[in-house]
């Protein structure tokens, strides 16, 4: 087991339909109220290259000529960010995932070590049904490459389970709501929790939650909209799991630039030493499970799913 390092955070979104005496919400409502705000670093050598996009930014679901299309024009890497909502009696669990066309790197990578076609990385966010219509945000779990990350927000009664919790998940509040915030490294794209710091070289991309997403002016834009994309909309991600153009295998992206085949969607992501009951896709599979392992002290926890769009 891993030693962890501790990391610490930031901000709006788009107005939200809030139904007074209701508790529950819609998915997409609930994934608008808890979109983080995502403050990516990007790398001043090609920066549009750290931009966030759709998989189908450039018009179609072939996943091979994802590299190819990056730099074609700026102006297509217009914000995104896909969701998923899974649900049990107690709890919500939300996945947003983020990708980039290229996983890269600013020096040769002769034996494709460095570089991959294709990057998805993100975060597991834990909302009890407190009787509110969304919720209380009680934990996250963010994948950095082969990794996960765990947080809590301020005032969370989660302590550490299986692994060690890594700092607290900043939050910051706007027209009147929380939202966690994010953050993702320049060429690489691991994704943590947001540190409250400035970018490593001085320029970033802060994404906020909007209703249309917008490509950024240049590699220091502040303030960027992106929409969320459901990862279960009609021909969306979800639909396009068996698509061969799409996929490689189960998982798996297609890409043959650099490594082969090296990225993977929310049901395929794995951190590599966290034991053989937490195998890969349990973000997806059985979030419940994994938060459980995870943390401790999780009160009333119900791991039996009222919905999971994925065993369907």
């Amino acid at each position: 087991m891993r030693l962890r390092h501790s990391l610490a955070a930031l901000l709006p979104v788009a107005a939200l339909l809030v139904l007074p005496g209701t508790a529950t919400a819609a998915d997409a409502d609930l994934a608008a109220r808890w979109a983080p705000i995502h403050y990516q670093d990007t790398d001043s050598s090609d920066a549009d290259a750290d931009y966030l996009s759709a998989v189908d930014y450039d018009g179609n679901w072939d996943a091979l000529d994802n590299w190819e299309h990056q730099d074609d024009s700026a102006a297509r890497l217009t914000g995104a960010v896909y969701y998923s909502v899974t649900e049990t009696s107690t709890h919500w669990f939300l996945v947003y995932g983020f990708f980039h066309p290229r996983d890269w790197d600013d020096q040769p990578d002769p034996l494709s070590r460095n570089t991959h076609e294709n990057d998805m990385e993100g975060v597991l966010l834990t909302v009890r049904k407190d009787g509110s219509t969304y919720g209380k945000a009680e934990a996250m779990i963010t994948i950095a490459h082969s990794d996960f990350y765990s947080y809590v927000p301020a005032g969370s009664p989660y302590t550490g389970g299986r692994e060690s919790v890594d700092a607290v998940l900043p939050m910051q509040t706007h027209n009147g709501v929380a939202h966690p915030t994010t953050r993702q490294e320049a060429k690489g794209h691991g994704c943590y929790a947001g540190n409250g710091t400035t970018f490593p070289g001085g320029d970033g991309v802060v994404y906020y939650p909007g209703t249309a997403g917008e490509a950024p002016s240049g590699g220091n834009d502040r303030s960027v909209p992106y929409r969320l994309v459901n990862i279960f909309a009609t021909d969306g991600l979800w639909s396009h799991r068996a698509d061969s153009a799409t996929f490689a295998s189960w998982g798996t992206f297609r890409g043959d630039n650099g490594k082969d085949n090296a990225a993977n969607p929310p049901w395929g992501w794995d951190d590599a030493d966290d034991g053989d009951d937490l195998p890969r896709g349990m973000f997806t599979s059985h979030p419940a499970y994994l938060v459980s392992q995870y943390f401790a002290n999780e009160g009333t926890f119900s791991q039996a799913y009222l919905n999971n769009p994925y065993e369907s």
